[in-house]
Order: C-alpha cells, then sequence, then structure tokens
C-alpha cells in the first residue's frame, strides 16, 4: 500500500506538472490540470487515509516545489476536505462503486472543490492584505480555473475509475 500511495503521489505531481494551462485570474496563479481528478481516484482505490496522503504529497509537492509554498497549506486543507466528503458519499454508497454513485462522487468531489478553492482564494486575497469585501468578489471572479477543474473531474473520474477498476483490483489481489 505504500508503494501503491507513492505512485499516486507521483501521478498526482505529474498530472499538474506536464499538464498545465494558467488561466488570469483577480487572487492566485490559478491553471488547468488534472491533479484533482488524479487524487479522487487515489481516494477511491486506495481509501481514504492512503488517497488523502497520496494527494497531500502530489499537490502540497507541487505548491511546495513549484512557487506556491506560502499557500501550499491552503491545498492539504482542500485535500482533506475534499477527502474526507468523497468518502463520506462513497460510505453512504456502503462502498457499492456502479456507474452511478462514482458518478455522483465524481460531481460532488468537482463541486467541493470549487467550494474549497473559493475559500482558499478569499484566504490568499486576505493574507496579502485585500479588503474582505473585495477578497470577496476577486476570488469569485478568480473561479473560472476551478470550474473547468472541477468538470473534468466529474467527467474523468468516472471514465478513469472504469478503466482502471480491473487493473487495479488485479494488482491488489497480487
Amino acid at each position: 500500500m505504500i508503494i501503491l500511495t507513492g505512485l499516486f503521489a507521483a501521478i498526482i505531481y505529474l498530472g499538474i506538472f506536464i499538464l498545465r494551462i494558467p488561466i488570469p485570474a483577480m487572487v492566485g496563479r490559478p491553471f488547468i490540470h488534472f491533479g484533482n481528478t488524479l487524487t479522487v481516484l487515489a481516494i477511491l482505490f486506495l481509501g481514504p487515509r492512503n488517497g488523502i496522503i497520496a494527494g497531500i504529497i502530489g499537490l502540497g509537492g507541487f505548491d511546495v516545489l513549484n512557487g506556491y509554498a506560502l499557500t501550499s497549506w491552503l491545498t492539504v486543507l482542500e485535500v482533506i476536505i475534499v477527502g474526507l466528503t468523497i468518502e463520506t458519499v462513497f460510505k453512504y454508497f456502503h462502498h457499492n462503486d456502479s456507474k452511478r454513485n462514482i458518478i455522483i462522487v465524481a460531481i460532488i468531489a468537482g463541486a467541493m472543490k470549487i467550494v474549497t478553492s473559493y475559500c482558499t482564494s478569499i484566504v490568499e486575497a486576505l493574507m496579502v492584505g485585500t479588503v474582505f469585501k473585495t477578497a470577496i468578489v476577486a476570488s469569485f471572479l478568480s473561479l473560472p480555473a476551478t470550474v473547468i477543474n472541477s468538470i473534468s473531474t466529474a467527467v474523468c473520474v468516472p471514465l478513469l475509475y472504469f478503466l482502471l477498476r480491473k487493473a487495479f483490483s488485479a494488482v491488489n489481489k497480487d
């Protein structure tokens, strides 16, 4: 499990590092990437503890190594909140990974990422001295990259989950 957690962390990191499309924003330096999608998959395949650890290492590690170190703690909080939300919803479905349930989990993960990113943007704006009302508006106007990432998460997670499920279950049996 340690090897798989490390492997997912590396894949998450590469999912951000290799394909990263910057989007202009009033707060922060957002970009489109597949790190969130891969983190959701890590949580679904590895379980909440190891999936969240992989997400923290992959997403947080990217932040620390690529100029976002001051706000990497916010990324860690986002991974934990989104991860616990995914696990709560998946537990509600009794860990039944039917197509319907995985699609719902992916949509909720994407929606929760929008909420956590909005809150993160507010905190980032406040950290640089922005007035609270301005931070709220500027953070809202900075959401396009997050919305695109969330839509890609909602679409890609079910597709990748069912493509990889057989291979992943074969690895777990060995």
